[in-house]
């Protein structure tokens, strides 16, 4: 059985293979979504990343289609105390931003769609810098102190936001951030790898990578003259006309073909690897799509292998 990692101080332990539910109720619908959130779970997964704006930019979408998509999962078949559930908070067309009223208003949103009373992971979905760190923090801490959030994340902060937010919650003993959620990946490395890294590691947050596969890039199935029926192709394209996104591919073939092992699971083998990651977030609209996400979970890549990649992605 996989061992599962502490999420920084808190006293959740995750799966470390965070699942996305970014496609629940959007390119998966409920049957689908069932499926994909049983295998995860069958096969040991505990840990489902979802947001209150999942998926409001689809058309005729309110925002709140995955928390409910996941809810209904949770009621029918009754293992909410086996499934730690992670949700945001700040960028739901009706509760955007992070005054305190808003956190307040937007928490007791996701927690009826979410069919429960607790969250084990509330992370500020982006930052909002008109509103001063001690009153996001102050009103999360209420939250915590109430019950209705076990621990704190965030997610699209910079290093001098995260850092001041830390540093009152450690001075004023109120509930901390214990985990971060970067975009990193093998072909997005620079936002993160840097001082908001040196935060993290001063800090002793755990790191939730999310796009860990570049919007599908790094599945391999992207590739010069390849028409993929996708809401994210033209993302993922983008990343094929790097010279970044080229060398990242070449060196992940190599490596797969030597491991007998599909191109996701190498790309997400290499952030598992990387510092205080304790779980990369991958998402699957498809049972089909999950294994080679899952097989991330037992593939130890070598120093060598870890090397090129890293070297390749530079």
């Amino acid at each position: 059985m996989t061992a599962l990692r502490p999420l920084g101080s808190s006293d959740l332990h995750v799966f470390p293979l965070a699942l996305g539910g970014n496609v629940f109720g959007w390119t998966a619908d409920e049957t689908a979504s069932f499926a994909v959130l049983d295998a995860y779970a069958a096969a040991g997964g505990n840990f489902i990343d979802t947001a209150d704006m999942y998926s409001s930019w689809a058309p005729g979408h309110q925002g709140g289609e995955s928390e409910t998509v996941i809810g209904n999962w949770l009621a029918s078949r009754g293992n909410r105390s086996d499934i730690l559930i992670a949700t945001k908070v700040g960028a739901h067309p009706r509760y955007k931003g992070l005054k305190a009223a808003t956190i307040k208003a937007g928490v007791e949103e996701s927690l009826r769609r979410l069919r429960t009373e607790y969250i084990d992971l509330y992370y500020t979905h982006f930052d909002d810098p008109e509103v001063p760190v001690e009153e996001i923090i102050t009103a999360l801490d209420q939250l915590v102190k109430a019950g209705k959030v076990r621990a704190l994340g965030a997610s699209n902060i910079g290093a001098e936001r995260l850092a001041a937010s830390l540093v009152f919650s450690e001075r004023e003993g109120l509930a901390r951030y214990v985990a971060l959620q970067p975009h990193y990946n093998l072909v997005s490395r620079d936002t993160y790898e840097g001082e908001l890294l040196d935060t993290v590691l001063r800090h002793g947050l755990s790191v939730v990578p999310y796009a860990a596969l570049a919007s599908g890039f790094l599945t391999g199935k992207y590739r010069p003259g390849a028409t993929v029926d996708s809401p994210r192709a033209g993302r993922a394209a983008e990343y094929l006309e790097s010279e970044r996104g080229a060398r990242v591919l070449a060196a992940l073939d190599r490596i797969a073909g030597a491991r007998d092992a599909e191109i996701a699971t190498v790309a997400l083998a290499w952030l598992s690897a990387q510092p205080i990651v304790v779980a990369p977030l991958a998402s699957a609209r498809s049972t089909e799509q999950l294994p080679a996400l899952l097989a991330a979970v037992d593939l130890e890549l070598t120093p060598e292998e870890l090397a090129k990649l890293t070297a390749a992605s530079a």
